[in-house]
């Protein structure tokens, strides 16, 4: 009798169950991808109520809700088709690729404050051309040429490692730390690599310019958070400016729109570029020229619940043409680029 009542307790519960879950659709934080879960009944309903994407009038802030324990995807991937045509109309093809990827584990969130492990954890490059390809990957074992060695020494010091990072719930990174113990373990691999000692200091030199607090803290920024602070609505447009060289001569714009907010995704539509620009130098009768082009266009989808990245897709082609001219007959160069740039490409 008794272990009657204890299976019709069971299934009891089990009914029970049944009866408070529901159907969600969420981003696998492990694959990036959009999967079909059953969670608690009153858990949806708090998220449906306040999600890290949400509206007020129909306007739409972005925030975080990350969960404690749980690890999020950034993997960033570059692929770059380059033709390149002579003044005879002979052409010359070439494929780059280049592919970071990185993890977010949540270790801790108080006050509001994030306590983030950034897992470095691969990085791959390659370039492709007369039939040719060579491949640079951590993963992989180290390049046979000698020219190859130093780049995977450097990539796989660099991979396998970890930041610590502080973030509040708006995006704002605070803080990441832990840069120094990465550099020893690039200088060291360096040291069997160049002997001089100068060399090796400022080929670390050169590396501490890229890798660091300010520049990974930029790349987050632009990845992580695209919605502006005061919220936007659909179908409303808003617009940023970047240098694309050092100079701060040539400015890339993204026009972004907010496409669409539901089913767990917000999407947002990217376009814009440099408008085409000539320039021209004379020096006695030869007149040097050059003219310049980019146009971008994709789209940028984040989880509604979480607010975090869950696919980039985004096209950009590059256009630029030189030319000589002695006023009676001219040469022209011509270089197109057509790129795909991702994140988390594997969710699409």
């Amino acid at each position: 009798m008794k272990n009657i009542a204890a299976i019709a307790l069971i299934s009891l519960a089990i009914v029970s169950c049944k009866k408070e879950t529901a159907t969600i659709t969420k981003v696998d934080p492990k694959t990036g991808k959009t999967i079909t879960v059953e969670v608690p009944a009153d858990s949806v309903a708090e998220v449906k109520a306040n999600p890290a994407i949400k509206d007020s009038l129909g306007v739409f802030t972005q925030s975080f809700k990350l969960e404690k324990g749980k690890t999020y995807p950034l993997t960033t991937y570059q692929r770059d088709v380059k033709t390149m045509t002579d003044p005879s109309g002979k052409t010359l093809n070439g494929t780059s690729e280049s592919t970071d990827e990185m993890t977010f584990t949540v270790n801790d969130v108080k006050g509001g404050i994030y306590d983030i492990t950034i897992n470095l954890i691969g990085k791959r490059n390659s370039q492709s051309a007369d039939g040719k390809t060579i491949v640079v990957d951590t993963k992989q074992a180290i390049p046979k040429e000698d020219n190859l060695k130093m780049i995977w020494n450097v990539n796989r010091a660099l991979t396998g490692n970890k930041l610590n990072m502080k973030m509040d719930s708006k995006g704002n990174v605070i803080s990441i730390t832990g840069f120094d113990a990465i550099y020893t373990k690039i200088s060291n691999a360096l040291g069997t690599l160049i002997k001089d000692a100068n060399q090796k200091a400022s080929a670390v030199a050169g590396l501490k310019q890229s890798f660091n607090e300010k520049v990974l803290k930029d790349q987050f920024s632009k990845n992580l958070t695209i919605i502006p602070k005061k919220g936007v609505k659909i179908g409303e447009k808003w617009t940023t400016s970047e240098s694309a060289d050092e100079s701060g001569k040539y400015k890339v714009t993204s026009n972004y729109v907010l496409k669409s907010v539901g089913n767990g995704i917000a999407e947002i539509s990217v376009t814009g570029g440099i408008p085409k620009k000539e320039e021209k130098k004379s020096q006695g009768e030869m007149t040097h020229s050059m003219s310049s082009e980019l146009a971008q266009n994709g789209t940028i989808k984040f989880d509604q619940n979480t607010g975090w990245i869950t696919n980039q897709n985004i096209t950009v082609k590059t256009t630029q043409i030189e030319t000589i001219s002695d006023g009676k007959q001219s040469q022209s160069m011509k270089s197109v680029s057509n790129s795909s740039v991702m994140v988390n490409p594997a969710a699409k």
